[in-house]
């Protein structure tokens, strides 16, 4: 196993060095690396998709590529234009609200990631369940003015109840994340009324198969999107997207642009896709960023204890 570092190009959700724990099996390399925040029950399920990545591998896939839309972070109109124009997508995921009284700066950033995008791309916002309902309905509509027409807003407010009086309220599609990863049972959470479109990730759901099983009982449109893992981590990420069986939206696997450096060589979307990769690549490890002694021995027990949760 290896601890990695990975320091970061922007701050985002907080953090400016992304840390997790690379797992070896049979069948290649999983990555281990839930949110230092989050408990050890809750950390089961990210190793869940580390072990199927390392000892099962991935279904089948039902496509080649998958398209990708570009990140931006919390970040300045002239950074964000810059970078939706480098990352070649036809989409871009524009982070709001990382800051109360944000709503400012976040119309700015939206016209400027409209502008580089041309009137022909598509633009969605991410909240991270940031407002209230009030706050919500406000926003979105003048980030929907803002944006010449917003795609969706991703998890607005915390609750199903609070996105079911949103969606309500408003003319834009309104897209679930938290409310279906962090469920106690994402396989009954009951999104259908509450949203439009249901945003997966392997990593907190339990790996590509059960994420699949997820997006079956959702029956709702769904999107991919990267937990900000490393290469080895979003490659399983990319899998899943490459294995459900209908695609209508751009994906969030672009996160390689947010990382200053990788445990592989950069999964960069070429003309806006990704290939769907048949199982994870191999870290280069002698060159890949390590933990200092201190963070290794802290995950190596943090994946002792989640590993006897199982």
């Amino acid at each position: 196993m290896f601890v990695y570092a990975l320091p970061m190009t922007t701050r985002f959700r907080g953090i400016t060095v992304r840390e997790g724990l690379l797992l070896e099996g049979p069948a290649g390399w999983g990555d281990f690396c839930p949110f230092p925040e989050y408990d050890d029950a809750e950390a089961r399920a990210w190793y869940d998709a580390a072990h199927e990545a390392a000892h099962d591998g991935w279904p089948a896939p039902v496509r080649d590529a998958v398209p990708v839309n570009a990140i931006v972070p919390a970040v300045s109109p002239s950074v964000a234009h810059a970078m939706v124009v480098a990352s070649g997508c036809g989409t871009a995921k524009v982070k709001v609200a990382d800051a109360p009284g944000s709503l400012a700066a976040d119309l700015a950033r939206v016209e400027a990631v409209r502008d580089a995008l041309g009137p022909g791309g598509h633009v969605r916002v991410d909240a991270n369940a940031r407002w209230t309902v009030d706050e919500a309905v406000a926003a979105i509509r003048a980030l929907d003015r803002a944006a010449g027409g917003l795609q969706y807003v991703e998890q607005p407010c915390v609750t199903i109840d609070e996105l079911a009086a949103v969606r309500r309220r408003v003319d834009v599609r309104i897209a679930a994340d938290e409310s279906i990863r962090r469920a106690s049972d994402p396989l009954r959470v009951a999104v259908a009324g509450a949203a439009d479109v249901a945003v997966l990730k392997c990593a907190p759901l339990g790996g590509v198969r059960r994420a699949l099983e997820v997006a079956e009982a959702c029956g709702l449109p769904c999107v991919v999107s990267s937990a900000l893992e490393s290469g080895v981590g979003l490659a399983a990420e990319i899998a899943l997207a490459g294995a459900l069986p209908s695609l209508e939206f751009a994906c969030g696997l672009g996160t390689g642009a947010l990382l200053a450096a990788d445990v592989v060589a950069p999964l960069a979307p070429v003309d806006g896709l990704l290939p769907v990769p048949r199982t994870a690549p191999v870290p280069r490890l002698a060159d890949a960023p390590a933990a200092d002694p201190e963070r290794t021995a802290w995950w190596r027990a943090r994946l002792a204890r989640v590993e006897a949760l199982r």
